[in-house]
């Protein structure tokens, strides 16, 4: 089996210094489709430099998210990279993300599942600077044609909705050229740009980056619930339930109550399909 879960999960940290200005972080915000209107004050603490504050989201970018690319090299790793889905999300803050700063990315793979049909890596990549611990971020990665060997199957993460209509409803457009914009932030991969290589994975035309529609709806949720304010965010995770497709419209339901917000995310045109699924922001 390419996948030797022991050796996987026993093997080394890989470390690696990364770092980060207000650039990166207006980019990122731009990626997500910040800024529109472009003089609406609320938008400016995400573009503009004198006002700005870091969406906790920019954990997955920062450094061109080399945390995950580490964890899919890592020893007891040999995979293709073509039976790889990025199936879920995780940021866990410890304090603010800065404007600008410099940080050791650790990354290990911290658990490997047994689904039956496919396999699920958890990359995990902490962020620590000279003041301590910043972020600790768990990408779930499944890996199709790899289980069966009998593994743990891991915790099951499904969260069931409140039975009452959503506190918040919000749409959001994602422009035709966002995907464009967004892997400008460190994710090449041609699935979200190139029409031919799109086709070649089945899909009629490029898609979305699922870490741009997770981005997309943390900036809603602080919008919308939050006051704006980035800094009361304390975890954010979801699962990636489907696609979405530039030009598209995200819908986005948001049930608050004490310290968390839960959110479900689909695509407005093609009949609510399910987009983000058990999401969850906890806050204080």
């Amino acid at each position: 089996m390419p996948i030797d879960p022991a050796k996987a999960v026993a093997a080394e940290p890989r470390s690696a210094e990364i770092s980060w200005d207000h650039k990166d972080v207006q980019l990122y915000h731009l990626g997500l489709g910040a800024g529109i209107p472009a003089t609406d004050p609320d938008e400016l603490r995400y573009t503009l430099e004198s006002r700005l504050h870091v969406l906790p989201s920019f954990a997955t970018v920062a450094g061109a998210g080399m945390g995950v690319v580490g964890g899919l090299s890592a020893p007891g790793i040999d995979i293709d990279l073509a039976a790889v889905l990025h199936g879920g999300q995780t940021v866990t803050l410890h304090r603010p993300v800065p404007v600008a700063g410099r940080a050791v990315s650790t990354s290990r793979v911290a658990a490997v599942y047994d689904k039956g049909k496919a396999a699920v890596l958890v990359l995990r990549s902490e962020a620590s600077d000279a003041d301590g611990p910043l972020w600790t971020s768990d990408a779930q990665i499944f890996v199709r044609g790899e289980g069966g060997w009998g593994g743990d199957r891991g915790p099951s993460e499904r969260l069931a909705l409140p039975d009452r209509e959503p506190d918040r409803t919000v749409e959001r457009p994602v422009r035709e050229e966002q995907a464009l914009l967004y892997r400008l932030s460190g994710d090449w991969n041609p699935l979200h740009a190139d029409p031919e290589f799109a086709k070649l994975a089945g899909f009629e035309r490029p898609i979305l980056h699922g870490l741009c529609t997770y981005g997309m709806t943390l900036k809603a949720v602080v919008d919308a619930v939050l006051g704006g304010d980035v800094t009361r965010v304390r975890s954010y995770r979801t699962r990636f339930a489907g696609i979405v497709f530039p030009g598209e419209t995200l819908r986005i339901r948001m049930w608050a109550d004490e310290g968390r917000v839960q959110v479900t995310v689909t695509a407005v045109e093609r009949d609510d399909a399910p987009v983000l699924a058990d999401t969850l922001v906890e806050h204080s």
